[in-house]
């Protein structure tokens, strides 16, 4: 195990180190500069030269990307007698612990990663980040934790199942989920979910006659069939089945009723009024009280951008789910688990989904990631203040220690994630040994 997690880290730290070798000379190759930009259009040349040698920008690109290596890692090496110099060892700007001294020039220090100051607002980065990664963090969790758990349980239902009519809505609902861009979901439920349905909202009355009616015809046709259990599927089914059915009705007749006069089918548009949802179409999870000052939590705001962030990797679970399930359904020992008469919840929940779980688990870590790095158009139509807003800011001006910083810190988690992952994998499927 310890040899195991030790190469896995080893690669890791590979990956950290391509990442951001990739990303520090693609950004310092492109044209602009972010001494003259901070400094304005009319400053002088002396002010420029000043700020480019206080952020070290006077240096050459391969002496700058060496420094940045030896700020970020954890041993790093410094030298102690040239105040001068790119790699002197500032104890109030670096921390850390002397673990060995080196001649008499150097020392190797044993530190947290620095990552220099904003070029903007000069404040560290790391407290930027800190600042700002909590509330991305929060959104990314209840996002990841929603699609994974409509994600697996509307994939096992379609697996079960799988020339019913739930099978058929789930796949269409998951192309088009993982179809629609997150910026044009996040304008839809943004308004939807907190302007019109804020205080009420007006639903249509015909699909839900129509699923009543539905489930009447389930209880008819289905009142020979033996046990509780056959007969309360049926009724399930067969009224979410009129439901969608009734919901696609009321659409065309809204979208013919604007071009052709339909008033003898008009009841379709009666609808009735149902309590809102009490929410805001954007906002923040902390935010602070202009009078008092008072940090306040508003986690109702969380609910609709979680939601949207969650959608597309639901629907890469609910897929991956119904794939995996389909394969360990038809399974001799799920077979022998059915003759032994053992009921539909034992089967799957105790016997096929664990056998299932290893492609989702490694869809939902790499979600997870994605979420961190990918929630910049959410949080900026939801108005969530965390690192994607940043994130942008720092694109728009240059800011290469912030780009720089956020790039680290989420590829150090994705790296984390995937050798958690990795590890998890010998305990839920047995037929995995780490070697």
């Amino acid at each position: 195990m310890l040899k195991y997690f030790l190469k896995k880290t080893l690669y890791g730290v590979l990956v950290l180190l391509g990442v951001i070798t990739i990303v520090f000379f693609i950004y310092n190759i492109k044209p602009g500069d972010p001494a003259t930009l901070s400094g304005g259009q009319n400053t002088s040349k002396e002010i420029v030269e000043n700020i480019k040698k206080e952020w070290g920008l006077n240096q050459p690109m391969y002496v700058r990307y060496f420094q940045f290596l030896n700020d970020v890692s954890l041993l790093s090496l410094y030298k102690t007698n040239d105040s001068e110099s790119s790699f002197f060892y500032d104890e109030n700007k670096y921390g850390g612990v002397t673990v060995l001294n080196v001649l008499s020039d150097f020392k190797i220090v044993l530190k947290y990663p620095y990552l220099k100051k904003s070029y903007q607002t000069n404040r560290y980065v790391t407290e930027i980040i800190s600042e700002k990664l909590p509330s991305t963090f929060v959104l990314a969790i209840s996002s990841i934790i929603i699609a994974t758990f409509f994600g697996i349980l509307f994939g096992s239902l379609s697996a079960f199942y799988p020339d019913g009519f739930f099978n058929k809505f789930a796949v269409i609902s998951s192309i088009a989920g993982m179809s629609s861009p997150s910026f044009f979901m996040a304008s839809i439920i943004s308004v939807i979910g907190g302007y019109y349905w804020s205080e009420y909202i007006d639903l249509p009355i015909f699909p839900f006659v129509l699923s009543f009616l539905f489930i009447l015809i389930g209880i008819i046709g289905y009142k020979k069939h033996k046990g509780i259990k056959s007969i309360f599927k049926s009724i399930l089914f067969m009224g979410f089945k009129g439901g969608v059915i009734g919901i696609g009705i009321w659409i065309f007749y809204l979208f013919f009723e604007s071009i052709f006069d339909l008033q003898a089918f008009s009841f379709l548009s009666s609808s009735f009024s149902i309590p809102g949802t009490g929410l805001d179409p954007s906002g923040s999870l902390l935010e602070i009280n202009d009078i008092n000052g008072a940090k306040e939590y508003h986690w109702e705001n969380l609910i609709l951008p979680s939601i949207t962030l969650g959608l597309r990797p639901l629907a890469i679970v609910t897929l991956l789910t119904k794939k995996s399930m389909i394969e360990v359904l038809s399974s001799d020992f799920i077979r022998t688990a059915k003759s032994k008469g053992l009921s539909t919840y034992a089967i799957v929940a105790r016997h096929a989904l664990p056998n299932a779980l290893n492609p989702i688990i490694t869809a939902v870590s790499g979600w997870f990631a994605s979420l961190l790095a990918g929630a910049v158009f959410v949080e900026m139509i939801f108005n969530w203040d965390g690192i994607g807003t940043v994130l942008v800011d720092a694109l728009k001006n240059d800011d290469l220690p912030i780009v720089m910083g956020i790039t680290f810190t989420i590829s150090i988690i994705f790296v984390f994630i995937n050798i958690i992952v990795d590890l998890l994998y010998s305990f839920i499927d047995p037929r995995v040994r780490l070697n």
